[in-house]
């Protein structure tokens, strides 16, 4: 069976861990070349070997995506490097969670830094490279997918600033959809429950307990759940958008 995403090229953000580096994973399977992007160069190259060793094509692209020019050269050294861009998966972010009252504000400047404003920053380098991708083939359709949250779509308390850039993506998710429907770039969010990642272990301890309490004993999702996820936006027909997924453990209320 000839693989899905043949001939196209998708870049990864947060690649080197998680949810990025199973999606990469998930479509190198599908036969697209993969730009790894991400700030720890070891763990990228360590990916791009695995990739590599089963026959896939992967560049590592270390960068800070919280910069617009590194976003920005990450971008295009993936188009120089592999020719063209077809899929951009906005992965990377951060999650601090904790009282607003006296909250630092050092984290919350660093969850909308990588969480809203990399992403707004990766979406722009990349739109002119996804447009013509699609005006020329092979798949003629092109595919932004922006990672969010089920705090994107009600706020909890204890989550303030994170709630507040899920919202974001949301937001500029649906309006971009509407600017590049015409032109066949399609955007799609994709909105995850709790996820078993390194997300939380950001926190501090007295967070993560609380959250461990909070969640109590049950399945988490595995990255590799919102790796397929990805993969089947992607892979959909060329009429077909999925603009918003919502992901949550099956006992998580």
């Amino acid at each position: 069976m000839t693989a899905r995403l043949e001939g196209t090229v998708a870049l990864i953000t947060g690649a080197s861990s998680g949810i990025g580096r199973a999606t990469a994973t998930e479509l190198a399977r599908e036969g697209a070349a993969v730009a790894l992007v991400g700030r720890r160069k070891e763990r990228l190259a360590d990916l791009a070997a695995e990739i590599t060793d089963v026959g896939g094509q992967a560049l590592v692209v270390p960068a800070d995506i919280t910069d617009a020019q590194a976003a920005a050269e990450a971008v295009e050294s993936t188009v120089e490097s592999l020719g063209r861009l077809d899929t951009l998966v906005n992965n990377a972010g951060l999650m601090l969670l904790g009282p607003a009252p006296g909250a630092d504000l050092n984290d919350w400047r660093r969850m909308i830094d990588i969480n809203l404003m990399g992403l707004m920053y990766c979406a722009h380098a990349a739109i002119p490279h996804l447009v013509q991708a699609a005006a020329q083939g092979p798949r003629q359709v092109a595919d932004i997918v922006n990672i969010g949250s089920l705090a994107g779509r009600g706020a909890f308390a204890m989550s303030a600033a994170y709630c507040a850039t899920k919202f974001g993506v949301g937001a500029f998710s649906e309006a971009l959809r509407q600017e590049l429907a015409r032109q066949h770039v399609r955007v799609s969010i994709i909105e995850p429950g709790s996820v078993d990642t390194e997300l939380r272990e950001h926190n501090s301890a007295a967070v993560k307990q609380q959250l461990a309490a909070a969640f109590g004993d049950i399945e988490r999702l595995q990255a590799g759940d919102i790796a397929d996820s990805v993969s089947y936006i992607v892979t959909r027909p060329r009429h077909v958008a999925i603009a918003e997924l919502l992901v949550r453990p099956t006992e998580q209320i």
